[in-house]
């Protein structure tokens, strides 16, 4: 491993680096939070065909990941490995962000085959440009407190473009819809793709990458080579478990939230603004990851921020239905935890990178991330069909104005047990992990001495 500039990264480049993230969470969140309730209630599919949709298509999707991260390994350009997607990509990215929130004039199977067709391409774009962005985090410097501080900017940004999501949507949807919400979503979304596109470009721009194998070796290894590679490396298998752990209790808590309060609380006016309150802790509790961390160890620090989310989500279950202010309350604390345990998680990601180059003398960079992207699109992929499936078997009727007592029971618990149950297993394995802040810089020296630079 070399790091061709050893200096700080500057501010602006960690903002330029964040920005890449708020655009693609313009499109990612409103997927997550609000691609369920589009599905539906707007778009006029049953939640058991959204279930399997979300489980079908997310598999598929977690499948190409590792194939994506084994091509960025293999690119090589004058621009670096990981930035040219960025610029390659970012256009597709929104125009078929737009396709999936467009209604057809279908009947129900039409519609449905549109909606696997859709959402199909927009997660394998979503792959072919996220890959090589996460990626480019673990290479814009080899430091692993540059790592969490570069990591905080990325989630503070990338919460942004959620907080845009929370705010704006659904006031998008009634102003430029004209009380046709098919319609409405369509423009809404025009909108948020034109912006992340733009983004994607500042992000390409302000980025360099910096940490590069002494001799690249990327094209002399096959694909299921650097695949066994991958797996013998134990602290990158933790970490993807905790990626696919998380990501379901995450995808159960922020698709659940716009039932919750139609149904459970009756005050559909407040999504937005209880989605921003929690948007808006989010990006607070990012902004101080890397605090915490010069405190705590990175495992001390992830479990005593998941139990905070355990307390809160289950805080939250006892809240009563009138209980407006304590569901702010206690949804701002969960969501506030959840981000800020982002940057340590993604850290310790791009620290498995190091770990691995060390063990087998191979940096594969792209493939450490797009393996535990695999895990986490499998985590978003169970949530996903959770949801759908749990919503139907508790009688929900995307259409009905009215819901069982079981199906709101089924919401609640969707929205504070499930997930509670998610991050208390986060608590049980994290401690597993063995690389902090001592021994990844024990890391970066060996790497750095001459016998690993001539064969690595």
């Amino acid at each position: 491993m070399i790091d061709i500039n050893t200096k700080k990264v500057g501010v602006v480049e960690k903002i330029g680096y964040g920005l890449g993230d708020t655009a693609s969470n313009l499109i990612f969140q409103t997927v997550i939070l609000l691609m369920p309730f589009f599905y539906t209630n707007i778009f006029g599919i049953s939640a058991a065909a959204m279930g399997t949709l979300f489980l079908l298509v997310r598999v598929m999707d977690a499948i190409t990941d590792p194939i994506m991260g084994a091509l960025s390994d293999r690119t090589n350009t004058r621009w670096g490995k990981f930035r040219p997607y960025l610029l390659w990509l970012a256009i597709p990215y929104g125009i078929i962000a737009v396709l999936a929130f467009t209604t057809p004039d279908l009947d129900s199977a039409g519609k449905l085959i549109y909606a696997y067709i859709t959402y199909g391409l927009l997660m394998i774009v979503y792959t072919a440009i996220n890959i090589p962005y996460c990626a480019l985090g673990g290479v814009l410097s080899s430091s692993s407190t540059e790592r969490i501080s570069i990591n905080s900017f990325r989630f503070f940004l990338s919460t942004g473009g959620g907080l845009i999501v929370a705010l704006f949507t659904l006031p998008l949807v009634a102003l430029l819809g004209e009380g046709d919400d098919q319609k409405g979503y369509q423009l809404a979304m025009v909108i948020f793709s034109c912006l992340a596109v733009i983004l994607f470009f500042i992000s390409f721009k302000t980025t360099r990458e910096r940490v590069v194998q002494a001799k690249d070796k990327s094209t002399s290894s096959s694909f299921w080579q650097d695949i066994k590679i991958l797996f013998t490396n134990d602290q990158w298998r933790i970490v993807a478990l905790l990626n696919f752990i998380l990501l379901v209790a995450v995808v159960l808590r922020g698709a659940s939230a716009i039932y919750y309060l139609t149904w459970f609380a009756q005050r559909a006016d407040l999504i937005s603004a209880f989605l921003a309150t929690g948007m808006a802790a989010s990006m607070l509790g990012a902004s101080l990851a890397s605090k915490v961390t010069q405190i705590l160890s990175v495992v001390k620090a992830y479990v005593l921020i998941q139990g905070s989310v355990v307390l809160s989500s289950l805080a939250l279950y006892f809240v009563g239905s009138n209980d407006i202010v304590l569901m702010f309350v206690f949804f701002g604390f969960a969501q506030f935890f959840i981000q800020m345990s982002s940057p340590i998680l993604w850290t310790m990601m791009a620290d498995t990178v190091d770990y691995g180059e060390l063990k087998t003398g191979r940096r594969i960079t792209g493939l450490v991330f797009s393996g535990a992207l695999f895990f986490l699109k499998m985590g978003m992929a169970i949530g996903g069909a959770l949801l759908g499936w749990i919503l139907a078997a508790s009688g929900y009727q995307g259409e009905a104005t009215e819901q069982s007592h079981q199906a709101i029971t089924s919401i609640v618990l969707l929205f504070t047990i499930l997930p509670a149950f998610g991050h208390l297993l986060l608590m049980l394995i994290v401690p597993k992990y063995k690389l902090d802040q001592k021994r990844c810089a024990q890391i970066r020296i060996e790497l750095e001495q001459p016998q690993h630079c001539s064969t690595a």
